[in-house]
């Protein structure tokens, strides 16, 4: 299984998720800017492992070597940070999956839709990333503290890109972190997803909750 290289790993969302996919087995190397930040990141998950009883793979690396170190990257960053996050990694893309999770949030209207020129975050990328590397968005709608506090999730995952098995890989990765993940079609359909997160944060505001999506009717 590719080692999974978590670009911001030290933030909310990134942790979560690297921690998630640590403790299911899976080869983590978390980025950031500051290599202290991201050592110390590894750390934590190897206490809160070691604390359940498990041993886990997982180091802390300065942004470019965490990325030139795995075979899929995570772009865990906010959004005001995704173009410097970017430019620091580009030779180290070059035909992997690039996992975008960002929201164009634009403070302090966040429970506002505001989407970016190109019309979503994962198309954005896709332009500055260029064809060689295959970008899906995945995990905008999944609340960062309940990754963090590992009890079951009841929120699933909206999978976009334009290359179906690289769509695939990553609703295995979801379903490692304890997710649901579902195919939604090429990466223009990122939009919705980054979208229904200011509706989430609207939502989440009123009832002083962490709340996700899910997916009915899948039964009947």
């Amino acid at each position: 299984m590719d080692k999974i290289a978590v670009i911001g790993g030290s933030g909310a969302l990134g942790f979560g998720l690297a921690l998630r996919w640590a403790l299911a087995g899976r080869v983590v190397v978390i980025g950031s800017r500051r290599i202290e930040s991201a050592q110390a990141a590894a750390n934590e998950i190897r206490d809160i492992a070691l604390g359940r009883g498990q041993s886990v793979e997982v180091e802390g690396m300065e942004n470019r070597a965490a990325a030139a170190e795995a075979g899929i990257v995570v772009l865990a960053v906010p959004w005001g940070q995704q173009s410097d996050a970017l430019a620091a990694i580009p030779d180290a893309l070059d035909g992997k999956i690039l996992i975008d999770t960002t929201v164009p949030l634009v403070p302090p209207k966040v429970g506002t839709v505001q989407l970016p020129p190109a019309g979503a975050s994962a198309l954005t990328v896709q332009s500055i990333v260029g064809q060689r590397v295959r970008v899906v968005s995945a995990f905008q709608n999944v609340s960062a503290q309940k990754l963090r506090s590992l009890k079951e999730l009841d929120c699933d995952v909206l999978v976009s890109g334009d290359d179906v098995q690289a769509r695939t890989d990553v609703i295995a990765l979801a379903e490692a972190a304890g997710l649901r993940g579902f195919h939604a079609g090429p990466l223009a359909n990122a939009v919705a997803a980054e979208a229904l997160t200011s509706v989430l944060i609207t939502i989440n505001r009123q009832f002083k909750c962490h709340a996700g999506i899910r997916i009915a009717g899948l039964e009947e």
